[in-house]
C-alpha cells in the first residue's frame, strides 16, 4: 500500500534530543572527555566572569560550539549560529535543548573574545591530556616537532615601508600597489593590516607571503599533540620554538625528539643535548655543508623509528589547517591567533579519541 505524502504538523515532541543521537556516535565519547576537561577549568571560568550582572553565554557551551565549528569545518561564527538553529546533533553536543534560542553572532563573538585567549587555550589542552581516559595514551619519552606556515589575514598591498616613503596606490576603492623597483623586506616594510605578520616563504621556488608559523610538539606513542605555539615567521622560529616547548616538558628521564631537516642546525642540536634531549633529526647534507647529526645518533635503531613516526605530525598540521580552518588566519594579531591555533590543536586531539580508545 502506498503511503500518503502528508506532513504532521505536531506542536509538541516527546522525544529527547539525546535519544536521537546514536549510542555509538563518536561525539558521545568526545563530549565526555571535553566535559571532564571543562569541569577541571571551572575555577578559571569563575575568575574571568563577574559575580553579579546579567548572565552571559555559559563558557562550557561556548567552547563546545567552537569545537563543533572545528570538527565540521563551519566557515564562520555566523554560519555556526545558523546551523545550531536546525541541526539537532550540534544542539545536543553544545547543550541546547530543542526549544532553546541560539545566540546572536555578534554576542557569541564578543563572549568568545573574552574567554578564548592563548593562556586559556593552553590550559584546555592540558586539561584534555590529563583527563582520566586520556592519561594512559600519552608517552613521556619520545616526541616529534614540526612547524607549518599559516597565511596571515593581510594582503601584500598592505606591506608598506616603515619610513612612510611609499608609492601611493592607484585610484579607486581598492587601488593596486606596484612593487616595481622596490624590494620588500621585513627589515624595511611592515603590514598596515596585521603588523605581527611577516613576509616569509617555506621553501625554494615558493611565493613569499605574509604569514605566521605554527609549531607542534607530538608524543610518539599515540600521535597526540602535547604543546602548540604560534610565532612570527622568521628563519630561526622553528628550532627556537621547539627548544622552548621541549624546555617545558617535565624534568626527568632523557627523551628523544624527531624533526625534519630544518632542525639540523648546530645551535639546535647542541641546545637539545644540553637539555637531556636526544635530537633524532633528519640529516641535511648538501654540497656546501655536512650534518650536525653523526653516527653517535644514526647508528641506533631508535633513530630510524623516530624518523618514521615523525611523519605523523604532518597529519595534525593537515587537519588543523585543512579541516579546522587554519590554512589562513581567521583573526589578526599574534595573541588572538595564538589562542585560536592552540584551541584547534585541542580539537585535533579530541577528534582522534574515539579511534584511539577503541583500539587502546
Amino acid at each position: 500500500m502506498r503511503g500518503e505524502d502528508t506532513q504532521n504538523q505536531t506542536l509538541f515532541s516527546y522525544v529527547r534530543t539525546d535519544d536521537r543521537i546514536p549510542s555509538n556516535h563518536p561525539l558521545r565519547l568526545i563530549r565526555q572527555i571535553a566535559d571532564a576537561a571543562l569541569t577541571a577549568l571551572s575555577d578559571q571560568f569563575d575568575a574571568v566572569y563577574a559575580a553579579e550582572g546579567r548572565p552571559s553565554i555559559p563558557p562550557e557551551r561556548l567552547l563546545r560550539a567552537l569545537l563543533i565549528q572545528a570538527f565540521y569545518s563551519v566557515r564562520s561564527e555566523r554560519q555556526l549560529m545558523e546551523q545550531l538553529n536546525y541541526n539537532l546533533l550540534f544542539r545536543w553536543f553544545v547543550g541546547l535543548s530543542v526549544d532553546d534560542p541560539v545566540w546572536d553572532p555578534s554576542t557569541f563573538s564578543k563572549n568568545r573574545e573574552r574567554g578564548l585567549n592563548e593562556d586559556f587555550a593552553a590550559c584546555f589542552l592540558d586539561a584534555v591530556l590529563n583527563a582520566d581516559k586520556v592519561k594512559g595514551l600519552v608517552s613521556s619519552e619520545h616526541f616529534s616537532v614540526d612547524g607549518t606556515l599559516i597565511q596571515a589575514w593581510a594582503l601584500m598591498k598592505s606591506f608598506r615601508r616603515k619610513d612612510g616613503e611609499v608609492q601611493p596606490p592607484s585610484g579607486g576603492r581598492n587601488g593596486e600597489r606596484d612593487f616595481h623597483k622596490e624590494k620588500p623586506a621585513n627589515e624595511t616594510h611592515a603590514s598596515t593590516t596585521d603588523p605581527d605578520a611577516r613576509l616569509y616563504k617555506k621553501g625554494r621556488g615558493k611565493e613569499a607571503k605574509l604569514s605566521f608559523i605554527g609549531h607542534l610538539l607530538m608524543e610518539n606513542r599515540s600521535g597526540l599533540i602535547v604543546d602548540a605555539r604560534l610565532t612570527k615567521a622568521t628563519g630561526t622560529a622553528e628550532p627556537e620554538a621547539a627548544l622552548a616547548m621541549l624546555g617545558d616538558l617535565p624534568d626527568g628521564r632523557r627523551v628523544t625528539v624527531g624533526a625534519d631537516k630544518a632542525y639540523d642546525t648546530a645551535a639546535f642540536v647542541a641546545a637539545a643535548r644540553e637539555m637531556n634531549v636526544t635530537p633524532h633529526v633528519t640529516q641535511n647534507i648538501n654540497g656546501h655543508r655536512g650534518s650536525n647529526i653523526d653516527e653517535r645518533t644514526t647508528r641506533h635503531h631508535g633513530y630510524l623509528i623516530s624518523l618514521t613516526i615523525r611523519k605523523r605530525i604532518e597529519e595534525a598540521n593537515g587537519w588543523i589547517k585543512g579541516v579546522a580552518g587554519m590554512d589562513r588566519a581567521p583573526f589578526r594579531g599574534l595573541p588572538r591567533m595564538g589562542g585560536a591555533f592552540k584551541f584547534r590543536t585541542t580539537a585535533y586531539n579530541l577528534i582522534r579519541m574515539p579511534g584511539l580508545l577503541a583500539t587502546g
